[in-house]
């Protein structure tokens, strides 16, 4: 796995100055970009997928499945969707190693649970009108994997999203797609540049899905759901555009 490799020896941070450890972390960092364009025709493919799953029914459901910071990446995702887009709770779902306890601390040997993943995925009822999202940076990981088959063979659509080629979540998945970052600034510590390229990536996903569910019009999130002063003046500022342009186009 090539998130496993070590830097190169005038990279290790810790035999530089914090102004040269920080620019190679930087660096390392904008290399996340490069990865996500190489994948740009697997998360297009996904995208549209996604939508045609989710625009026929009206209680199919998105979720998210990963395990340590690849599981707190697409909770961050799935969290956001009722306030920005006004996507409904019922239809987003998590499957997290180690349950929502491992969101804030470390649990042993949850990632390595296949069992716990297939019993969450019959648990949630995912099926044939459902979406199931894998992270993954090594793409190995055996809850995720064993999750995404689990959820493939009940007919849920599924995309899995590795930083390594050639993995059994690539292979596992409907839509693979790829984010070969490569090598760390610190060497396997994938919360870095891979956990950047996944949240890019799930960025993509999710906001092309409203998009295309039609969350979005103008270029505006008309679907917010207001829950404090400053979202509340934003929705009526959004909503005094929309009634303006549509008395223009009138």
């Amino acid at each position: 796995m090539t998130t496993e490799d070590r830097p190169t020896a005038d990279k290790w941070l810790d035999q530089m100055d914090t102004d040269g450890a920080l620019t190679v972390m930087l660096d390392s960092q904008a290399e996340a970009i490069s990865a996500l364009r190489t994948a740009l025709p697997q998360i297009t493919a996904a995208a549209h997928a996604l939508h045609t799953r989710l625009a026929n029914s009206d209680a199919g459901r998105l979720a998210y499945i990963g395990a340590g910071t690849s599981a707190r990446i697409g909770v961050q995702d799935g969290a956001e969707l009722l306030p920005t887009f006004g996507w409904p709770d019922r239809r987003i779902a998590y499957v997290i190693a180690g349950g929502k306890t491992a969101l804030l601390q470390p649990v042993e040997n949850a990632e390595d649970d296949e069992v716990a993943a297939q019993a969450e995925i019959e648990q949630l009822a995912l099926g044939p009108d459902d979406c199931l999202i894998g992270l993954a940076a090594s793409g190995s990981t055996p809850f995720t994997c064993s999750g995404i088959r689990a959820a493939r063979h009940a007919g849920c659509l599924t995309v899995g999203i590795s930083n390594n080629h050639s993995t059994p979540l690539l292979e596992a998945a409907d839509y693979p797609i790829c984010l070969a970052t490569g090598a760390e600034a610190l060497a396997g510590s994938t919360r870095l540049k891979a956990g950047t390229a996944q949240k890019i990536c799930l960025n993509l996903l999710s906001t092309q899905l409203m998009v295309l569910l039609g969350r979005v019009r103008h270029g505006l999130m008309t679907e917010m759901i207001p829950r404090n002063a400053k979202l509340k003046a934003r929705h009526a500022e959004i909503q005094a555009l929309l009634a303006t342009e549509a008395g223009v186009l009138i």
